[in-house]
């Protein structure tokens, strides 16, 4: 029996740009509106079925609802379907359905786990587009790849999705495609950003690694992540920070300013914005800035963050919560350009990836001590953002704020292992 996507031991991501023609734009806008309805439908269910057993009298008409509620989400698509029999439609993938009943229950599921997002809340229209399908298998494919699924590759250049047919891609990694026949795609999500731009991205699994692992370097480093400049390691190499926002913000400032001026003007003359063709195109032009400055800060902290873990057997940061940091108004918009958060979360998956080891310490006094005698700096003592060099008044050893922080961090992460 063939194994499952979970039980397979290598995972890996791959998104890739598609190219649909107008009838396929025309599905997946269709998909994408019927999964949000769905969700929102569970989500609405769910609410009513909560405020109604919170009435304490047993009133006939109430009862039956909640057991009326109750029914009905023990088999969710079933019953949205018989209500809404527009969702019957075979434009609709049923795997759609099942995919967006799904990613409610595991919104609950974390929620439950972690106590931070808060309970799952109602998705709104915007102009973004995105569903879920799943790769299906027939019972009578004994090896499972990427060229026999209901997600396949027809081509280099070409795959087929359920009910959209067959579409154009970019291309993928050589890696990938000299691999096709011992690789299985798992789920697949349809989407496209504000821009315009379609992207299907799918998950595969792999009996064998899809990365060999990297030799043994014997090197070991920590990492200091500040505002002066982007990164500082033990080892004293300083990397500046690109501040890709703060360059392009007056630019993006005005682009806003003007397209606020147009949804007040669309508005006061009685006109949908989504009519507007001044505002949809000033829109245009404000969503292609924003995605010039994530691509390039994600292109930056990819290049960052492969060279680290190439690079060295060990890396050691500092545990960042960056939610906590965003409430300081003074610094809120360096912390957000630089990507700190999203520096650790790659570090996290290419270490797996690549078969080292990576991990965060609490960064408490990794600034105030001294990294050769370990001296703390207190009271009056203690180091503010503005000094960035210092001499211990212990063992009289200068030190470079970053550098010596980074060397905390190191042998904190050493202390741990």
């Amino acid at each position: 029996m063939a194994k499952t996507m979970a039980q397979l031991p290598y995972h890996y991501g791959l998104k890739v740009r598609i190219f649909p023609s107008t009838e396929q734009k025309r599905l997946i806008k269709r998909n994408s509106d019927a999964s949000r309805f769905i969700y929102n439908q569970m989500n609405g269910m769910n609410n009513d079925l909560f405020w109604l057993k919170k009435v304490k009298t047993p009133i006939t008409l109430v009862l039956k609802r909640i057991a009326d509620l109750t029914e009905r989400l023990k088999k969710p698509s079933t019953a949205i379907s018989n209500i809404h029999g527009w969702l019957n439609h075979p434009d609709f993938d049923s795997l759609m359905k099942a995919n967006a009943i799904k990613n409610y229950k595991t919104a609950w599921k974390l929620f439950r786990q972690v106590h931070q997002a808060g309970t799952p809340k109602f998705h709104k229209r915007g102009y973004t587009q995105a569903y879920q399908t799943s790769c299906l298998y027939s019972a009578k494919v004994t090896v499972l790849n990427m060229e026999n699924g209901s997600v396949r590759l027809t081509d280099n250049h070409h795959l087929q999705l359920p009910k959209l047919g067959h579409l154009r891609f970019k291309g993928l990694p050589l890696k990938i495609l000299e691999r096709a026949n011992d690789i299985r795609i798992g789920t697949t999500t349809v989407s496209m950003d504000a821009v315009g731009h379609y992207f299907v991205s799918m998950q595969i699994g792999s009996e064998y690694p899809f990365v060999a692992k990297q030799p043994i370097v014997k090197s070991k480093v920590g990492i200091d992540l500040n505002l002066d400049n982007f990164l500082t390691d033990s080892n004293g190499q300083v990397i500046d920070n690109p501040r890709y926002y703060r360059m392009i913000k007056g630019r993006l400032a005005k682009a806003q300013r003007k397209l606020s001026r147009r949804s007040r003007r669309a508005k006061n003359g009685q006109r949908r914005l989504s009519e507007s063709k001044n505002y949809q195109r000033q829109r245009l032009l404000v969503a292609k800035l924003q995605l010039k400055i994530a691509n390039q800060r994600k292109n930056f902290l990819h290049h960052i963050s492969t060279d680290l873990i190439k690079n060295h057997d060990l890396v050691v940061a500092e545990e960042l919560r960056s939610k906590n940091m965003l409430r300081n108004h003074a610094l809120a918009m360096s912390i957000s350009d630089v990507g700190w958060r999203t520096l650790l979360s790659m570090l996290a998956y290419k270490a797996d990836l690549y078969g080292r080891k990576f991990l965060t310490i609490d960064p408490r006094n990794t600034t105030q001590t001294c990294s050769h005698c370990g001296h703390v700096m207190t009271g009056k003592n203690k180091l503010t953002l503005a000094d960035r060099e210092w001499t211990c008044p212990s063992c009289e050893t200068f030190h470079v704020r970053d550098h010596n922080a980074a060397k905390n961090i190191l042998a904190k992460g050493l202390a741990a292992l």
